[in-house]
């Protein structure tokens, strides 16, 4: 629907006794024909379309409490804001979420993978690549929140080099977070000329024991601030101490494109004490200056990490605590 509104087209109202989904009037047989509130253990009410009270109105009639006793995840319209305990609760995902989440990470590295595989440097336009990206996302049912395809220079000087339309020659960069029945994935791939890709290994050196420290300080039973802590003297130790502040880092990840963010330097927030736990997926984001970034989403495992952003045939690399890493594709 409107990718673009502030709130969604249905609101789950969750009581002691009871859950129910409110919505408009105008969604009303498409919630019940396209995914049966029944079948999931919710009742169904409809509210007018054109009333902007009607929803939060709806929600609190279904309740039966005034809407400023209604807890929410931080609609104006309703009571206390509990958004940090629901992300809380939302974070360990069950065994049919981390299913989707596989099938989601597979579908967007191979969307990223199969578009820079059909990169032509000197041809094909940064647009085209980003076109080829969203287009096979989009046959799959999931969309892009986030879709950044950057080339040549804007990769080198920019950490988000968004498509403008040009002619990549010798080095391209496409990010996407991709979203599918409410969960999410982010994935960075690079391919580039063998001139390019040799002038950026060192900084991708430095990039990769950056993400190495970060994934090896994910563990069940470590707080978050624990890891990027971690996070932070990685980059210390790189040679490049504070940049961390130059980009954003990453951070758990599921039913938003990042749950939080916090920074090794505070303020930590309502997340100071939140933990790893299993079933946690997470994707950091670790980048310096000149080009060189990783990123892939993982899943917190009883046996490590997962990450599911794979795509069978793309390089891979030794040298991760994952065991391998996916590589630079190398073009031309």
């Amino acid at each position: 629907m409107d990718r673009g509104a502030p709130s969604a087209d249905a609101w789950a109202v969750v009581t002691e006794s009871s859950a129910t989904l409110v919505t408009t009037v105008v969604e009303r047989d498409r919630v019940l024909t396209d995914y049966d509130p029944a079948r999931h253990g919710f009742g169904l009410v409809a509210v007018d379309w054109h009333d902007p009270a009607a929803l939060p109105a709806g929600c609190a009639e279904v309740a039966g409490l005034a809407p400023g006793a209604l807890a929410s995840d931080g609609h104006p319209a309703l009571g206390p804001d509990v958004g940090p305990e629901v992300v809380g609760l939302r974070l360990a995902l069950g065994a049919g979420e981390e299913a989707e989440l596989r099938e989601l990470g597979a579908l967007a590295a191979g969307a990223l993978g199969d578009a820079l595989a059909a990169w032509r440097p000197g041809q094909s336009t940064d647009r085209e690549i980003q076109g080829h990206v969203a287009g096979m996302l989009e046959r799959s049912g999931a969309d892009s929140p986030v879709l950044i395809v950057g080339a040549d220079d804007r990769v080198r000087r920019l950490r988000h080099p968004v498509a403008v339309g040009e002619v990549a020659h010798e080095l391209v960069m496409a990010v996407v977070v991709a979203r599918r029945l409410g969960l999410h994935v982010a994935v960075t791939r690079f391919a580039a000329t063998r001139a390019a890709a040799d002038g950026l290994r060192r900084s991708f050196e430095g990039v990769e024991a950056i993400e190495d420290a970060v994934l090896a300080a994910t563990v069940p039973g470590a707080t978050y601030v624990d890891v990027v802590r971690a996070l932070g003297d990685a980059y210390a130790r790189a040679g490049a101490p504070g940049a961390w502040r130059e980009h954003y880092q990453g951070g758990p990840i599921g039913f938003a494109q990042r749950e939080f963010e916090i920074a090794p330097d505070g303020p930590y927030g309502p997340y100071g004490t939140t933990v790893v736990g299993w079933g946690n997926a997470v994707a950091w984001n670790p980048s310096l200056a000149g080009g060189a970034k990783c990123e892939d989403t993982y899943l917190v495992g009883t046996d490590g990490l997962e990450r599911v952003t794979e795509q069978e045939g793309w390089p891979t690399r030794a040298g991760s605590p994952v065991g391998t890493r996916p590589a630079m594709l190398v073009v031309g």
